[in-house]
């Protein structure tokens, strides 16, 4: 018997630095691709789809850099308790 998990999305990478968790993730149902930031402290954090022609890994290295470019607040956002 095999459970078929292709509607949950996967964590592709991973990294955390002073508080901030940042994490890659896949949804292989429809191929979306977004990162997610976190700020331990505060609760604070946001998400940046990778958009089409994007690479993801830039994205992932540099969510700062898109979420400023996009207007996508960084601060203001509380994250929903796990």
């Amino acid at each position: 018997m095999s459970d078929n998990l292709s509607h949950l999305p996967r964590e592709l990478h991973s990294r955390s630095s002073g508080g901030i968790q940042v994490s890659l993730w896949w949804l292989p149902t429809d191929e979306r691709t977004w990162v997610a930031v976190g700020d331990i402290r505060s609760g604070a954090g946001f998400v940046v789809p990778v958009r089409s022609g994007e690479r993801a890994r830039d994205v992932f290295d540099h969510p700062f850099a898109y979420a400023a470019r996009r207007g996508i607040s960084t601060t203001a956002n509380r994250l929903a308790a796990a």
